[in-house]
This record gives structure tokens, C-alpha cells and sequence, in this order.
């Protein structure tokens, strides 16, 4: 029986050819938006960040008022 490589699970990982050039394209457009307006992808990050903190925040709420 031969040895099985670690990183086989890394490379093979089932997904097809679209998926990785959909996932390349997202990065490539993610990485313009942050080059060419700094401004406005901070406030989007704190943007997702606020929202990210109010469903944390809402779902402790609804926690505690449950137990």
C-alpha cells in the first residue's frame, strides 16, 4: 500500500473549473475595489463589522430572555 500525501486534500477538493475561476474573479475584484477606493471599502468593512456586532448582539438578547 502506498503513502498517502497530506496535501492531496488540498488540492483535490472536488471543485470544478467554474468555481475556481468564479472564486479568482471575486478576489481579483475584491483587490481593485481596495486599490482603487480605499475610502469606501474601509466603510464597507465597518459596515459589515456593525452589522456583524448587532446579530451577535441580537442573538445574545434573545438568548437571555429565552433562559
Amino acid at each position: 500500500m502506498g503513502k498517502k500525501d497530506p496535501l492531496q486534500a488540498l488540492v483535490n477538493n472536488g471543485g470544478g473549473t467554474v468555481r475556481k475561476l468564479v472564486g479568482i474573479a471575486a478576489a481579483i475584484a475584491v483587490a481593485v475595489i481596495v486599490v482603487k477606493y480605499p475610502n469606501d471599502a474601509a466603510d464597507m468593512v465597518t459596515w459589515l463589522v456593525g452589522v456583524g456586532t448587532d446579530i451577535v448582539n441580537g442573538l445574545v438578547t434573545f438568548i437571555r430572555q429565552v433562559s
